[in-house]
């Protein structure tokens, strides 16, 4: 075994990323206070693809020097945009038939192994600040919450982890259905 060299990574430039066809995602980072998270969720969503990263309230946007040193240029890649509240977006999103998922442990969240998308689902998941969760804002607008399962002592993931969970998960359940495609 060896290790692939970069130059063998066939990585596809930012014009042709933002050719392609994206993942029927959107992420929602409500409030988060750590660039290092917010610059790590940007490049785990260059990773799968996905359409859009809305940035709500205090949560840090790009330029920024600690956003950039986890995303790692997926600033340039990714689609975002800054708002004060996701009720801001929220009628726009479900009129264009998104479904807005919170990933937050609430008194009706389904554990993530129940969670099935159905094919031509669009899906807006919204990520919540590191000590406080998602906001009440964010609670009013939800149409699901997914709750992670944890086994150990503590009860909630780092935001950056949870995203790549989650997207991981989206990936494997809809990966013959929604295959990425070049435009």
């Amino acid at each position: 075994m060896k290790k692939t060299k970069i130059e063998d990574l066939k990585r596809i430039e930012i014009n042709e990323f933002k050719k392609r066809k994206k993942s029927p995602v959107i992420i929602v980072l409500d409030n988060l206070r750590s660039l290092n998270n917010v610059g790590s969720c940007f490049r785990t969503s260059d990773a799968f693809l996905i359409q859009k990263i809305y940035l709500v309230g205090i949560t840090g946007k790009p330029p920024n020097n600690k956003i950039e040193r986890t995303a790692l240029g997926a600033t340039e890649s990714i689609e975002w945009e800054h708002v004060n509240s996701i009720s801001e977006i929220e009628k726009q999103l479900k009129k264009e038939g998104w479904k807005i998922v919170l990933i937050e442990q609430t008194n009706k969240s389904i554990p993530l192994e129940k969670f099935q998308p159905a094919k031509g689902e669009k899906h807006v998941f919204v990520f919540g600040n590191e000590v406080f969760g998602v906001s009440e804002d964010s609670l009013k607008c939800a149409d699901l919450a997914i709750e992670i399962p944890q086994f150990g002592t503590k009860h909630s993931f780092n935001v950056a982890i949870s995203v790549g969970i989650i997207l991981w998960d989206y990936y494997t359940k809809t990966k013959a259905s929604h295959r990425v495609k070049e435009a």
